[in-house]
């Protein structure tokens, strides 16, 4: 269990306030997609809860059935967690290899 006053400092460190949530969603990346269960949610991130973190990319999109597809980078990576912060892009599609080997964002 976390004492209060360090509870209170990991707060702090935050951007926005984060709800606790259990929805739903989608990581889309260029070579396939997995199902997680998103655990809590901010304007800039969201804690999420994945079969397995390391098959995870650096960077995905993170499809919820209530809301607009987000581009994310992986913050933190635990056994079956992912702390994500939310890109500021306006292109939601994740990035694809052409033939060539070029990542087209």
């Amino acid at each position: 269990m976390v004492a209060p006053e360090k509870a209170a400092r990991m707060d702090e460190n935050r951007k926005a306030i984060r709800r606790r949530v259990l929805k739903s969603a989608t990581i889309e990346f260029d070579r396939g997609a997995h199902s997680c269960a998103v655990r809590d949610l901010s304007d800039t991130g969201a804690n999420l809860d994945v079969p397995h973190a390391l098959a995870i990319p650096y960077e995905f999109t993170l499809t919820m059935e209530t809301d607009q597809p987000r581009r994310c980078r992986v913050i933190w990576r635990k056994e079956n967690r992912l702390g994500v912060a939310f890109a500021e892009q306006v292109d939601c599609q994740p990035a694809r290899r052409s033939k060539s080997g070029v990542i087209d964002a």
